[in-house]
Order: C-alpha cells, then sequence, then structure tokens
C-alpha cells in the first residue's frame, strides 16, 4: 500500500508542471515516477512472514499500579525491518504507548516495552498486534494484524485492597486480645493458655490447685479466645451487586471488606473460606492457611456482577453442604426488601440454626444527599423504613446487621468480627 510520504512527493512534483511543454505529459511522467518508485519501495520492504513476536512480562497488577509487557520482535528476513508496531490492548487496561517504531537488522531482534496501568479489576487481554513494514523510502508498506500466531496474552487486574491500611490496627487490637494481653478469666469462647503465679487481684475460681500442690505454690489459669474458628464469606455477585457505591459497584466495597476480614481471621488462627453466588457459584476458596491470601485476591480479581436475582437458596445449600462445623457466616449483600425478603427470610431459619451470621451491607451515598429535594427526601425517608424492616427481621433470627458507609465500611466488618470473638459468640 501507499503512504501519504507518496501522496506529498507527487504533489511537490506537480510544482513543476509549469516548466513541462504540456502540463498533461509532465503529470503523467510525475506520476509514473512516484508510482514506481513506490512499487521499487514495497519490493524492498521486509516481508511479514519472517519476522516473529514473543511477549514475556508481568501476569498481574493491582488495579491502579502499573505492569510492563515487552514484546520482542525477531526479524528472519535479510532485509532491514523498518517498521510500525501497534499493540492494541483493551482500552481498560491503559496501555501506553500506542504505537512504536522499530528498525530490526537481518537476523537480530529487538524488545519494546508496552506500560498497562489498568483502571478496573479483571483479566485485560491484548487483542491485536499490528505491523506496518515500510520500504527504505518510506512510501509503500505491507501491514498484517491480528495472525493466529500473535502471541495472547492476558493481564490479571487485582483489587487494590486499599482497606489493606487497617490491618496493622486490626491487628493490634486482636494481639491484645488474645496475644500479649491474655484473658484472665474464663468464658465463652475461650481456651486454656498458659500457668502462671497468683498475683493479689486474680480470681481465686482460676487457681489450678493441682499444679499448685505439685509446685509448691499457687497457680492460676489463663485463657485466650478460641482459636481455629471458621469464617465463611459469602459474596452476592447478583443485581444489588451491581449498584454504585460512591465511584465503584457495591461488589468491589464487598471485595474489599472481605480480603481485610480474610486476612485479619487468618492472623487470629481462624480458617476462612469463600463463596461468591448468584444464580450460580462463581468463585469458591477454601482450605490452606499459608497461601489463601493471594488464593482469594486471585479469585475475586475477574469476579463482575451478575444482572439476575440471587438465589438464596442455593447460597444456604452450598454453605451447609460445605460448612459441617458451626463458623461465622459473612454475607455481603444489600439491605433491600425484594432480595432479602422474598429470598433470603424464607430460608434463613436453615442457616441460622447451625452458623452465626453476619449480614454486612452498604449504604447508598444518594441516602445521605437527598435533604435538599423534598421528593428525593421523601423516597428516602421510605427507602430506610424498608430497610429498618428488613433489619428488625434478620435480627429476629439472631442475625448480626451491619450497615455502614463505604468509607468505613471494610473497617467496620473487621471490627464487628473483633467484636464477636471477644464475646465467643463465634
Amino acid at each position: 500500500m501507499v503512504t501519504g510520504r507518496a501522496a506529498l512527493l507527487l504533489i511537490l512534483a506537480a510544482a513543476t508542471l509549469p516548466l513541462w511543454p504540456s502540463p498533461w505529459l509532465g503529470l503523467a511522467v510525475l506520476a509514473g515516477a512516484v508510482l514506481i518508485l513506490s512499487m521499487v519501495d514495497f519490493a524492498l520492504a521486509a516481508p511479514l512472514r519472517d519476522v516473529e513476536f514473543t511477549r514475556d512480562g508481568a501476569r498481574t497488577v493491582r488495579s491502579g499500579e502499573t505492569a510492563t509487557v515487552a514484546l520482542r520482535v525477531a526479524n528472519r528476513s535479510p532485509r532491514v525491518l523498518h517498521a510500525d508496531l501497534r499493540d492494541a490492548w483493551v482500552p481498560s487496561a491503559g496501555a501506553t504507548p500506542a504505537v512504536h517504531r522499530v528498525v530490526v537488522e537481518p537476523g537480530s531482534a529487538v524488545t519494546v516495552e508496552t506500560s498497562l496501568t489498568p483502571t478496573r479489576r479483571g483479566d485485560r487481554p491484548a487483542v491485536r498486534l499490528t505491523l506496518r513494514s515500510y520500504g527504505p523510502l518510506r512510501l509503500a508498506f505491507r501491514q498484517r494484524a491480528g495472525r493466529p500466531e500473535t502471541p495472547q496474552w492476558t493481564l490479571r487486574v487485582l483489587p487494590r485492597f486499599d482497606s489493606r491500611r487497617f490491618l496493622p490496627e486490626k491487628t493490634a487490637r486482636l494481639r491484645t486480645l488474645e496475644g500479649s494481653t491474655v484473658t484472665r478469666g474464663r468464658g465463652q469462647g475461650t481456651e486454656f493458655d498458659a500457668l502462671r503465679e497468683y498475683v493479689i487481684g486474680d480470681d481465686v475460681r482460676s487457681i489450678d490447685w493441682r499444679a499448685s500442690a505439685r509446685r509448691s505454690d499457687v497457680l492460676v489459669r489463663t485463657w485466650r479466645p478460641e482459636r481455629d474458628r471458621r469464617v465463611v464469606c459469602v459474596l452476592d455477585t447478583g443485581r444489588t451487586s451491581a449498584v454504585l457505591a460512591g465511584a465503584e459497584p457495591r461488589l468491589d466495597a464487598a471485595i474489599d471488606a472481605a480480603l481485610l476480614l480474610a486476612a485479619l481471621a487468618l492472623r487470629a488462627g481462624d480458617q476462612v473460606d469463600l463463596l461468591a453466588v448468584d444464580t450460580a457459584v462463581r468463585a469458591t476458596v477454601s482450605g490452606g492457611r499459608h497461601v489463601l491470601l493471594p488464593r482469594l485476591v486471585n479469585a475475586l480479581a475477574p469476579l463482575q456482577p451478575s444482572l439476575v436475582e440471587t438465589d438464596f437458596e442455593l447460597v444456604v445449600g452450598e454453605v451447609l453442604r460445605r460448612e459441617r462445623k458451626r463458623a461465622l457466616v459473612v454475607l455481603f449483600t444489600a439491605l433491600e426488601p425484594g432480595a432479602l425478603g422474598d429470598g433470603l427470610l424464607p430460608v434463613l431459619p436453615r442457616l441460622a440454626t447451625r452458623h452465626k451470621i453476619l449480614v454486612a451491607a452498604v449504604h447508598d451515598p444518594l441516602l445521605a444527599e437527598a435533604k435538599g429535594d423534598p421528593y428525593l427526601a421523601a423516597a428516602t425517608l421510605r427507602t430506610l423504613g424498608e430497610r429498618d424492616r428488613v433489619r428488625s427481621a434478620l435480627t429476629r433470627h439472631g442475625v448480626e446487621v451491619l450497615d455502614a458507609p463505604v468509607d468505613t465500611f471494610a473497617s467496620r466488618v473487621a471490627d464487628t468480627y473483633l467484636a464477636l470473638k471477644q464475646a465467643g459468640k463465634l
């Protein structure tokens, strides 16, 4: 194909037409000359069949951070490759630069790098690779786009996990609860920790008389909150999770809170499972402690809301099937009468008799911005009234309910977990 440079050359040559005896003759000669030069240039362009590509670089990156993917261009032809290379990704991948200009000597290779700054979670693929090989004069080119041999590459964008900034504070509270400050008295949800010498002020009921007789000293037992509890994070990925809470969907706020809860529970010695459900099971993670958090992050990355009503019968059935022992089930959903009243409440007693349930929901930011408009304020009052009725219905079944704004949602979920653990309700 002919480039714009050939057309520009023809236009410049047309300026000499007044010097020709016949303008039409001059135009024909000049056009023929440019055409011949373009054909020669096209013939000298490096053949595309002798160009090979390989990729290397990052496979994962957190949302908002930058990753680099390298593309190696190898020229197996006997001619110098003068080319423009367009490495196209989906728009949300944030790929720069759009076009790479390369010159590759025969039998050698060069590497170009594309920087990716994705703005959304999920898998971000490279969609098309276009190579345009020019002749030495850049008057004509050969082009190839999206051949089957083009190397495929997908960058998985992980959740930002902004709530990890709360983890040091929550861990310190956990250590106060069960580590450095050990519970002095026995209570529900505690287990034996160690023996120590009696000091004035200790509860005499904690004295271990047998150990004291063996040591000829008064020893008392100390207790700590039980470990090895089970925590199940259930994410509702139905239509209510697609509603925006601030700048992002509710599902993103739930993922952020679930990751903080999982990290904290793992540090507390508890086991964490995860389940994402709407009309089908979208993601599930269970088992191991040491590599569980990376597995959770990787499983949650491609999760997207589905515009369907969540099947809470399926949710309850999956939890009961997977969790034989008593567990804390944290259900991340929305306090909407239609979704919970018709879906969750009829099947809730089956789950509440076996497990401790915490329903965690994110505030709708619009509810706090409705004071100026009387019509919007009236609709807000009605919505809040319906939410209160749903909350009361859940509470009657012994369910803990958390309704918090998006900026403190993850922190409040972690605080509720620590409070339940301290009270021995896990």
